[in-house]
């Protein structure tokens, strides 16, 4: 058993009996808060009705937990109320070990959801697209180091990035690891040994939008479950040892209209149609706005630099790995048909508050009629800066102060995605800043190494 497609009383009570039959005796609830860190209840399996229907309680400050276990409030969010944490009996599933997960999300005591929660967001943003008339589905790809249980490097034999040799110095630790993934419902496309040593990426199936998230958050914790198994950690900060490339956690987008996708089958470049191009528009025009909630924290902007395929460049372009928004056409090569990457999302953000920014521009861009930029085809770090002014191409900004300066004083994201999802992100990311201040790169490196893992 690895699914529910159905919440109801009966769902509930044959899930219920499907786990005890299994030996499952605990079963989690996991939300991801502004920080991006994952927080958890676990209850007995006998209580899998309760934490389905009324919830467990949560203290408000969940929200704006931090990385280093800080507290950053806000004028809404203080010591004083409650909240319920409520799974969603339709995403569960069983874990190694005699649990099973679920995705859960955060109401408020009278059960109206809670403003801050970013899981509730993306389902109102997907929601919007639908009432829209326009379906997305997201697929997601996941970088992380291994590393050892107290966060240092691992010395092993020399890395070939890319190369078959970490998959085979890997290859008992990957094989639980797709075997675990596999169990749990999760079908990964691809594995692969990436440019840093000890780093490992896969890739996801597209899937809606929530259940994508959803299963990003499983698939860390089934990560750090084995990694554990293993006598090691699992690294998603953003740059885990300076001086080499990070770890990204890429998103790739496609839309459709009654059925036809919008990324293909147009007049536009590379079959794009004009709905698709507006999207795309939208994103590329918003994301200096939003970026605070895919790359916010305070080792995000080491990451985004130019050469190292982190999406630095703020344009788009087909298969262009420096481009911020890197267009994959529809073919033979290409299954799921034509997408857009977004390049420059890391590990440190919120998935599902990432998702739903990102949605949020694109519908934004299609109901505001954005007109398709310029495709940029070739690596805009080879043009000068003169040509790069002139094709409107600027980098992406670096300095987590000026990063989230520009989310709080957004109208934009606060219009589309409201002030309490806003106002919790920039509480946070600031108490990083102040915390951080006399850090040095590698004290803030190693500092917050395992701030992201589970």
């Amino acid at each position: 058993m690895t699914h529910f497609a159905s919440a109801d009383q009966a769902a509930v009570a044959k899930a219920q009996h499907e786990l005890q039959e299994a030996g499952i005796r605990t079963v989690i609830g996991t939300v991801v808060n502004a920080s991006g860190i994952t927080l958890a209840k676990s209850v007995p399996l006998a209580r899998l009705k309760t934490f389905h229907e009324s919830g467990m309680g949560a203290a408000p400050v969940w929200h704006v937990f931090t990385i280093d276990g800080g507290i950053a409030f806000t004028d809404s969010i203080t010591p004083v109320g409650d909240m319920r944490l409520r799974i969603d009996i339709a995403g569960l599933r069983v874990l190694p070990g005699g649990r099973a997960w679920a995705p859960a999300s955060l109401f408020e005591q009278d059960g109206a959801a809670s403003p801050a929660c970013a899981r509730g967001l993306l389902t109102d943003v997907d929601g919007s697209l639908g009432e829209a008339g326009y379906q997305a589905l997201v697929g997601h790809e996941l970088e992380f180091f291994l590393v050892a249980p107290d966060g240092s490097a691992l010395e092993t034999a020399p890395w070939v990035p890319y190369g078959a040799t970490g998959l085979l110095d890997r290859s008992e630790f990957l094989d639980d690891l797709l075997s675990a993934l596999n169990h749990a419902g999760i079908p990964v496309e691809q594995i692969h040994a990436e440019y840093g040593r000890n780093q490992l990426e896969f890739s996801l199936p597209p899937a809606a939008p929530v259940q994508a998230a959803d299963e990003v958050v499983l698939a860390k914790l089934i990560v750090g479950i084995v990694a554990r198994a293993h006598s090691m950690q699992a690294s998603f900060s953003p740059l885990p040892f300076p001086g080499t490339v990070g770890n990204g956690a890429h998103q790739h987008v496609s839309l459709h209209k009654d059925g036809l996708p919008l990324f293909s089958g147009g007049s536009g470049p590379h079959g794009i149609g004009a709905e698709g191009g507006a999207a795309i528009g939208g994103i590329i025009a918003g994301l200096p706005e939003i970026q605070g909630f895919l790359t916010g924290s305070v080792l995000s902007g080491s990451r985004l630099t130019p050469g190292t395929w982190s999406g630095a460049y703020l344009c788009w372009g087909l298969e262009n790995r420096e481009a911020s928004v890197r267009f994959l056409n529809e073919g033979q090569s290409n299954p799921h048909g034509a997408n857009v990457e977004v390049k420059i999302v890391d590990p440190s953000a919120n998935v599902y508050l990432a998702s739903a920014s990102i949605l949020a521009l694109a519908l934004d861009g299609i109901r505001g009629g954005r007109k398709l930029p310029a495709e940029i085809p070739g690596d805009p770090g080879r043009l000068s800066e003169d040509e790069r002014h002139r094709a409107n191409i600027r980098l992406l900004a670096n300095s987590p102060a000026t990063i989230i300066d520009t989310l709080d004083k957004s109208r934009l994201a606060r219009g589309l995605l409201g002030d309490a999802i806003v106002d919790a992100t920039v509480a946070v990311r600031r108490y990083e800043q102040r915390i951080s201040a006399e850090l040095s790169p590698d004290e803030l490196a190693e500092r917050f190494r395992l701030a992201w893992s589970i």
